[in-house]
């Protein structure tokens, strides 16, 4: 799209009266809220989805590279914030058996087609948490940051045409438009930088929408301990680090999963209280959960076009939502009646290696929601204070962190094998209650048991490269490069078939010892 019809769009948007888009949003939120009552949001079964990102990079040197918008059509890909992005959203499937395998089943057959096309083109799809090698013949810091005014418009370069995104850098209602993090402090004109950053996440809709809240609280306790699970961020592109950073305090002081910062940092305004990125509180009531989303501070009021889709009675409130940015997030949608939907989506997890470990956190995000409703667990009630010190000593730490826990037996610990052992358990017990055999739960949750077994994360195998790659006396952005380049070389061996536990030697051999 030309620079100034985009501009154009962004003028539209800027001109959406702000007081209007939130009387509108208020009467949406009574029309859910009426729907909630006629149980129009209740359906017996419980149902999963899936939503993937990922960054191309070229084949040849792994270096960041842009997909053309006919390519990203071609392959059914989304566009997400960066040029660079691609996103996959697969098709709700009950939480079953079938509907576990068609998940898997969707994605390995989607991406399989998406990389023989992008392979012809020379480049690859990664499956990864943040790109550390940026274009040939660029910085990453140019690239986050470049942009430019048209008509007094501040159009980021290397970002889509999405309207909203550069909406953002536009509007009164600000977002902070910087990385903060150890070592690292880069202010940009637009939100551009946190297209570093590529994540899944699973989706899970409860059976009846009064329920919410509760499947809710447990969504809030294990996002600690499955974070920990899931790290794989553990250093910036190099360039982007303070000029006078030294690589071993780089390490030291380096979060494993600097994802979550570059979330926040990027989109909170400075002296917000409370922020609009967050770890979310409990709620108490559905009718809650949906007046949380009505009173966040607006960021784009988009305009408002409709048809005859069910969730279109509240679409104003959908554009908000678009906006409502919490680690855990309840979602209201559905474009028939018949389809409508109160889901919980989870969005603590970063890109996986493989698509097995990404489908790994799926199953056992959904089984352990399932579980500990059904079973009354009583980690809904450790402190929200104490989940959310989970939730970010995981990211600080992942697996070494000190994960404080409940188990089922009500005793309060955090030794790592009880917290572990609790988890799985729970999380196996909810598959098997929706009909998966033992082999076959024991099957989806395997790559995750093999992390917590042998303290094993995708970020501390990239800290143990860059860690290799010093000691031998590389240089500290080579030390990251090469790391970044082994990383997507594996990946290309295992995405479709393997798990991160082949890139350790613990893969499906030892599965069938342990079977």
């Amino acid at each position: 799209m030309p620079e100034s019809d985009l501009a154009a769009q962004v003028e539209d948007v800027l001109s959406v009266d702000p007081d209007e888009f939130q009387a509108q949003v208020e009467a949406d939120a009574e029309v859910i809220v009426d729907e909630i009552d006629d149980g129009t949001f209740d359906n017996p079964q419980a149902i999963i989805g899936f939503e993937y990102e990922f960054y191309a990079v070229n084949a040849e040197t792994s270096a960041l590279q842009r997909v053309p918008r006919r390519l990203l059509e071609l392959i059914g890909f989304e566009k997400e914030l960066g040029l660079h992005n691609a996103e996959m959203s697969t098709s709700p499937q009950p939480l079953n058996p079938h509907g576990l395998a068609a998940q898997e089943a969707e994605v390995k057959a989607r991406l399989s087609a998406a990389e023989d096309r992008t392979g012809s083109e020379g480049m690859r799809l990664v499956s990864d948490a943040m790109w550390t090698i940026p274009p040939e013949g660029e910085t990453a810091r140019r690239y986050l940051t470049d942009s430019v005014a048209d008509r007094g418009v501040r159009i980021a370069s290397n970002m889509s045409d999405s309207v909203r995104y550069h909406a953002m850098a536009n509007s009164e209602a600000s977002v902070g438009m910087r990385l903060e993090a150890p070592h690292v402090d880069l202010e940009a004109d637009t939100v551009m930088p946190e297209s570093l950053i590529t994540s899944i996440q699973p989706h899970y809709q409860v059976p009846h929408a009064r329920d919410l809240p509760t499947y809710f609280q447990y969504a809030i306790r294990i996002a600690g301990p499955l974070l920990a699970l899931g790290v794989n961020s553990p250093f910036f592109p190099p360039d982007i680090y303070d000029s006078d950073a030294d690589p071993e305090e780089i390490l030291a002081d380096g979060l494993d999963e600097h994802r979550i910062g570059v979330f926040e940092t990027v989109l909170n305004r400075y002296g917000d209280d409370p922020d609009k990125v967050r770890f979310p509180r409990d709620v108490a009531s559905v009718e809650e959960a949906v007046e949380r989303v009505v009173e966040d501070r607006t960021i784009v009021p988009m305009p408002v076009t409709t048809s005859d889709r069910f969730d279109d009675e509240f679409a104003h409130f959908r554009l908000k939502h678009g906006t409502y940015w919490r680690w855990v997030r309840p979602v209201f949608g559905g474009a028939t009646r018949s389809d409508a939907n109160a889901r919980i989506e989870f969005r603590p997890i970063a890109a996986q290696p493989t698509v097995r470990d990404s489908i790994a956190f799926q199953a056992a995000f959904a089984g352990l929601v399932e579980s500990m409703f059904r079973r009354e667990h009583p980690v809904r009630h450790l402190d929200w204070v104490v989940a959310k010190d989970n939730f970010y000593g995981a990211a600080r730490d992942g697996l070494d962190a000190d994960i404080y826990w409940i188990t089922n037996s009500g005793e309060e610990t955090t030794d790592h094998e009880a917290v572990y052992e609790d988890i799985f358990a729970h999380a196996k017990d909810g598959l098997q209650s929706r009909g998966l055999s033992d082999e076959e739960a024991a099957k989806y949750l395997y790559p995750l048991r093999q992390r917590a077994r042998h303290r094993l994360t995708p970020a501390s195998w990239k800290r143990g490269r860059v860690r290799e790659r010093l000691d031998d006396g590389e240089g500290f952005e080579d030390a990251v490069y090469g790391m970044q380049a082994e990383y997507i070389e594996r990946q290309a061996e295992t995405l479709i078939d393997g798990t991160f536990a082949d890139w350790v030697g613990r893969g499906d051999t030892e599965l069938e010892r342990e079977e």
